[in-house]
């Protein structure tokens, strides 16, 4: 099995929120925990090992909604950009998936991955795209820039 070694690469930074993204989702982090009292009460009596994540919830969401907006504009390639780094598949199985080859499906996750990384970073510099010069009216109000530019370094 070969391990993914994205900081190395251009846009590796972003690759690897992706990553941690994709273990943040997989580990149901973004699911409420309040949702029954006696699930609750069910999963308190279970110990369960604490993990740690180089993702916060909130950027965790930020990544959720960017990636969200990707499958809107181009369904094929939000999914395979899902696919990859939120269920954890080969680019062969992807690949398969969508019947493209491997490497056309490393392709379009590439091509995926610089569209995120160019929403994160309109983010960072202070707007969301469609909500241009209004931070206070996107979707991720709450989101300090620096909770941003440290998540990023």
């Amino acid at each position: 099995m070969m391990i993914r070694k994205p900081a190395l690469h251009p846009l590796g930074d972003t690759e690897y929120l992706l990553e941690q993204w994709g273990w943040w989702r997989m580990d149901g982090r973004g699911i409420p925990s309040y949702a029954s009292p006696m699930l609750a009460l069910m999963r308190d009596a279970m110990p369960s090992p604490a993990k740690s994540y180089c993702i916060t919830d909130e950027l965790a969401c930020v990544v959720d909604a960017a990636l969200a907006r990707l499958c809107k504009r181009d369904q094929q390639m939000g999914d395979i950009v899902w696919l990859y780094f939120g269920a954890k598949w080969s680019a062969i199985r992807v690949g398969r998936y969508h019947q493209v080859s491997e490497g056309k499906a490393r392709e379009l996750m590439k091509a995926g991955v610089a569209w995120i990384d160019c929403v994160l970073e309109g983010i960072k510099d202070g707007g969301w795209a469609g909500y241009p010069g209004n931070y206070s009216d996107s979707p991720l109000c709450g989101l300090s820039k620096s909770q941003l530019e440290i998540a990023r370094t």
